[in-house]
């Protein structure tokens, strides 16, 4: 439920006109921690976990994920060419980026806090978030409708194909997407638990967002 309210507010992040999707970032990242807070005594895997592993899959997704940047279209690319949706004139894929530079104007104080907001909430609330529903719902829930039962260790290939595929759909990246779910899956099989995925998406999207800011690769968010 935490997760359909995430993404239910994320819904509306690009219906609310030029400044609703940093506002609704805002309230999502709020939404989100303040859900975190709430059910995190009764998630007993929700636990950050450090470890060499984390960091060199966090590392390693975000080289993947920048690297295969260029090299296959993107999710609304691939609706545009299939007929599904319209394809977007270079005017609005420029409007559309999430860029509060561009909106609030280069280094002002609005622009840099909503900046703030995003690689806070990318890093500390989305991982959580994401993982928890993925990585030890959705994948355990397809092998066993009783997931509780299921040890996080357990390897199952359709559970492990679906949900990476799932989880790569979110994402405008899919395929990148796609290989990350199977790399943070196999972490959680890996380990037997959660929290090194945890601290490795985190480190993901840390690292995205300081390349976004040094890059300028707005298309990222």
């Amino acid at each position: 439920m935490p997760f359909a309210v995430f993404l239910g507010i994320t819904f509306f992040q690009d219906r609310l006109g030029d400044s609703g999707r940093f506002w609704v970032y805002l309230v999502k990242t709020l939404a989100g921690a303040g859900m975190i807070w709430v059910i995190r005594p009764f998630i007993p895997e929700m636990r950050w976990k450090v470890s060499w592993a984390a960091v060199m899959w966090g590392v390693g997704v975000f080289v993947m994920w920048v690297g295969l940047d260029s090299f296959y279209p993107k999710l609304d690319q691939l609706m545009a060419q299939t007929g599904l949706a319209r394809t977007r004139t270079a005017a609005e894929a420029a409007a559309s980026l999430w860029n509060p530079h561009a909106h609030y104007g280069a280094g002002s104080l609005a622009a840099w806090f909503f900046i703030a907001v995003r690689l806070l909430g990318s890093s500390l609330v989305v991982p959580q978030m994401e993982e928890v529903f993925f990585r030890s719902f959705l994948y355990r829930y397809i092998v066993r409708p009783d997931f509780l039962s299921v040890p996080l260790h357990v390897f199952n290939w359709k559970a492990f194909f679906l949900t990476s595929l799932f989880f790569g759909l979110e994402h405008q990246e899919w395929l990148a997407g796609i290989l990350c779910g199977f790399a943070y899956q196999g972490l959680v099989c890996l380990k037997g638990r959660l929290g090194d995925a945890i601290t490795a998406h985190g480190i993901t999207n840390l690292l995205l967002g300081l390349w976004i800011l040094w890059r300028g690769a707005w298309h990222f968010w």
